[in-house]
């Protein structure tokens, strides 16, 4: 789920920062730039593992600003193919439902991806599992286990001075596609459950 990437890049240092220490600085400026950013082909990044080094650094003509290229690595959220995780159901439509995590709520598991028998309900919106004559809901704000299944990437192109007021859903640079169509899988209470009453016919 999390990793470790390392990337280089120039930070730059207001005069403002001249009061810190230099590596104090430097780690405040990589937070700003990257911490709970979006990279394209490496995740979501959390924040800053550490400074590996750092050049020294070069005053720009008329401002002040000190550039400083830099070596660092930063703790990303990103998990790899089938890696099984727990969230909470967001919400649902008919197209599958969304999830979060405490940080993340761009995780989608298509209609297609839940158990077979379920259906979705139109006046509660949320999906039902209907199983040997059972109905299992899948309620928001449920926690469940679902598994990677896919990640998918968007270039977010800048906004023109046009598009500044169009109120038009805008994509996400990052959506993670999950599935809940295997045991084990959905929300965690049906299986909790059901492991309890196992291991209390057994004690019987």
């Amino acid at each position: 789920m999390f990793i470790l990437t390392k990337i280089a890049d120039l930070v730059q240092i207001d005069p403002n920062d001249f009061v810190k220490d230099a590596s104090q600085a430097i780690e405040d400026n990589i937070n700003a730039k990257y911490s709970n950013k979006v990279v394209q082909k490496i995740g979501l990044c959390i924040c800053l593992y550490d400074l590996l080094s750092a050049s020294e650094g070069l005053i720009g003509h008329g401002n002040g600003i000190v550039n400083v290229n830099v070596e660092f690595r930063l703790v990303v959220f990103r998990p790899f193919k089938h890696e099984v995780m727990q969230g909470r159901i967001s919400s649902a439509t008919p197209a599958g439902i969304r999830i979060r995590t405490g940080f993340f709520d761009e995780i989608h598991v298509p209609a297609n991806m839940l158990p077979e028998g379920t259906y979705f309900d139109h006046v509660e919106q949320i999906f039902i599992w209907e199983n040997d004559g059972s109905l299992l809901h899948f309620d928001n704000h449920e926690v469940v286990r679902f598994r990677i299944e896919s990640e998918h990437w968007f270039d977010q192109a800048p906004v023109g001075p046009g598009d500044a007021n169009d109120d038009s859903e805008r994509t996400s640079p990052y959506k993670i596609t999950a599935t809940m169509d295997d045991p084990g899988l959905g929300p965690c209470l049906w299986w909790d459950d059901a492991a309890e009453e196992e291991n209390e016919e057994m004690e019987d």
